[in-house]
């Protein structure tokens, strides 16, 4: 008999949680979520569950995001039903965790991306260590920052969350911290005795004993120019402020922008400006409008993941090409509702 996806525990006052996919680095399938949900349902009224620790199996990742594959491959095959589910399921989990009303305490220590950012960033606190690698890359397969992240992103200082979001830049733990991704910086070493800790108090302030300061972010010397480039009305505005700085990291930005799909990248920074001055729960019903979109009607989803994941060529055919060549009228009208 096969393990469990998710392991579910009750551990002395807490309720934990283990992501058991060690070999998909604990990317989420529709199975996983819907035993997510089944512990928010059982232990949101549950008394005697004082908070949640959730990890990741196999020493490697906490999460590396949704099973993409698998939606590419409904996709392909013109099944909608699937990936309707799977984004509809996943987003109520993110809601549910914002909504839970207990901490909900994730402890990551490896790998976490897109719909692991999902799982955590909805409540906390957030633990990372000196081997978590936290990014949104979303653009890179021609999807969007989506689990909620068009809520996160804009409220992080100045234009991190904008950067984050469109050039799927990698975060190492302390920089997780300085973002605000993460709220708690923890030696890997120190997990043990932490999780034993707040299973055993069921009380999320123990996490002071165990916090240490993370080292400087990586990104401070850039900071200045991400707020400036990345506060930009548009991708080609974006390129153009990147582009009048002389400097190398400049330039490796406008490399990296230059190889994401262009359509993906007009669509997020869109759904970034929105998510701004929105709630959580309309991001949410906002990115999955542009699930079906993006996935069903557009090509770019479907090459992206080929290249990135299944061929993993590194040499996707956008359509269109280049940023120049976007409609913005086109973008817009992966929005609308009519």
């Amino acid at each position: 008999m096969s393990e469990a996806e998710l392991i579910m525990k009750r551990e002395g006052q807490a309720g934990t949680l283990l992501m058991n996919r060690p070999k998909a680095l604990n990317a989420l399938s529709l199975g996983m979520i819907r035993e997510f949900q089944g512990a928010l349902d059982a232990w949101k009224h549950d008394p005697a569950v004082k908070l949640v620790v959730l990890e990741g199996a196999g020493g490697k990742a906490f999460c590396a995001g949704g099973d993409v594959r698998a939606v590419r491959e409904a996709a392909i095959a013109g099944d909608r039903a699937p990936v309707s589910a799977f984004f509809t399921e996943e987003y109520a989990v993110n809601q549910g965790i914002a909504e839970f009303g207990k901490p909900w305490i994730s402890l990551i220590d490896g790998v976490c991306m897109g719909g692991g950012i999902g799982l955590a960033v909805h409540n906390g606190p957030r633990v990372v260590t000196e081997k978590a690698l936290l990014a949104m890359p979303e653009t890179a397969i021609a999807l969007f920052p989506d689990v909620g992240t068009s809520h996160v992103l804009p409220r992080l200082p100045g234009q991190l969350g904008t950067w984050l979001a469109l050039t799927g830049a990698r975060l190492r733990g302390a920089d997780g911290v300085h973002t605000g991704l993460a709220t708690h910086y923890v030696p890997s070493a120190k997990l043990p005795e932490l999780r034993e800790a707040l299973t055993r108090t069921g009380d999320a302030s123990v996490l002071d004993q165990f916090a240490e300061s993370p080292p400087p972010a990586s990104f401070a010397a850039h900071r200045a120019l991400i707020d400036h480039a990345f506060a930009q009305g548009s991708m080609l505005a974006i390129i153009a402020a990147l582009e009048a700085d002389s400097g190398e990291w400049a330039a490796e930005q406008v490399k990296t922008l230059r190889r994401m799909s262009p359509t993906s990248l007009s669509v997020s920074l869109e759904l970034i400006r929105r998510g701004a001055t929105m709630t959580l729960r309309q991001c949410l019903d906002e990115e999955l409008l542009l699930t079906g979109r993006v996935v069903h009607e557009h090509p770019d989803f479907r090459e992206g993941v080929r290249s990135v994941l299944v061929d993993k060529d590194g040499s996707p055919a956008w359509q269109p090409a280049t940023l120049e060549a976007v409609d913005p009228a086109g973008v817009q009208a992966f929005f609308s509702r009519g």
